[in-house]
């Protein structure tokens, strides 16, 4: 078994750096030693110690961020791309296993479940630097019926929901807006949504449509406006049968089966990394303008800290 040496940085506060989906992947084929001499790193947005590495760099993002491949060696990220064995797609959805698990399965809806939903619609968020999308779609719904707030986030409940799964579900609908509007940025909110077995209120990615049946969710990208989104709300809410369609129709139905991912795309994608010599597997260039480049960025952005 081949032994790696591995190292994790600038991941998110709450990254466990010894038990991820990443350390899952490989452990199954490799020796792996979290080192701080690593020959590897697998890193993310919340920092620049990447920089200090001269190894293979790998980079990652749960954040709108796209990856600089300049800098590193291999990405995985969320844009609908191809760049040759340097890059896939994976969205931040994919790391939540068991919600995505529930989605899948929440076409199958009992009548008992059905019963549940005597609460018209929720909005469960925390982040006050989304964009203004959010603020005004929610300001749109009040006028028609009030939307429960659970979050931290504009909370008109009292309390800050700490199960968002089990609020969610005695819901009708749930607001899965994301906090910027890319293509191909898919988070984990309209998954919890599917998980909760209530109809997303989806706005964000702008080809979703390739992701997840627009039978299952109302995806306001298919509407001129905000205006003609709620009109299409009302028109499901008061119609229980239209609703229940919506409810027992499966998230992949229609989708190009090429466009469904699985976990096991990342463990092939991982071992073409690490099964090559790492001497052959960098990818960045290393030119004098690349190693200019890099030494640059590693200025400007230790300069910014002084600032």
């Amino acid at each position: 078994m081949k032994t790696i040496y591995l190292k994790f940085v600038d991941f998110w506060h709450e990254f466990n750096m010894t038990n991820n989906i990443f350390l899952d992947c490989l452990k199954k084929h490799y020796n792996v030693i979290l080192s701080d001499n690593p020959d590897y790193i697998i890193y993310s947005v919340f920092g620049h110690e990447y920089l200090k590495y001269d190894c293979v760099r790998i980079f990652y993002t749960s954040e709108n961020i796209r990856p600089d491949f300049n800098l590193c060696d291999y990405a995985i990220a969320f844009d609908w791309m191809i760049f040759e064995d340097r890059y896939i797609r994976l969205p931040v959805y994919m790391l939540y296993e068991a919600d995505l698990e529930k989605a899948m399965a929440k076409h199958r809806i009992s009548l008992e479940d059905l019963s549940k939903k005597h609460r018209f619609c929720n909005f469960v968020y925390s982040n006050v630097n989304a964009h203004s999308a959010r603020t005004d779609f929610l300001e749109l719904m009040n006028a028609y019926k009030k939307v429960d707030s659970g979050g931290g986030y504009l909370n008109n409940l009292g309390y800050r929901v700490t199960d968002k799964l089990k609020f969610q579900e005695n819901y009708k609908f749930s607001i899965a807006f994301e906090n910027s509007s890319t293509s191909g940025y898919t988070t984990e909110k309209i998954i919890q949504a599917f998980a909760a077995k209530t109809v997303p209120i989806y706005w964000g990615n702008p080809v979703i449509n390739r992701e997840f049946s627009t039978k299952s969710f109302i995806n306001c990208h298919e509407y001129n406006c905000f205006a003609d989104v709620i009109k299409k709300i009302i028109e499901i809410d008061t119609n229980d049968d239209i609703y229940a369609d919506m409810l027992k129709t499966p998230i992949y139905q229609n989708i190009n089966s090429t466009d469904i991912l699985s976990l096991s795309s990342l463990r092939n994608f991982l071992e073409g990394i690490f099964n090559q010599e790492t001497d052959r597997a960098f990818r960045r260039a290393k030119s004098l303008h690349e190693v200019c480049y890099e030494k640059l960025r590693y200025f400007v952005l230790n300069s910014r800290r002084f600032l």
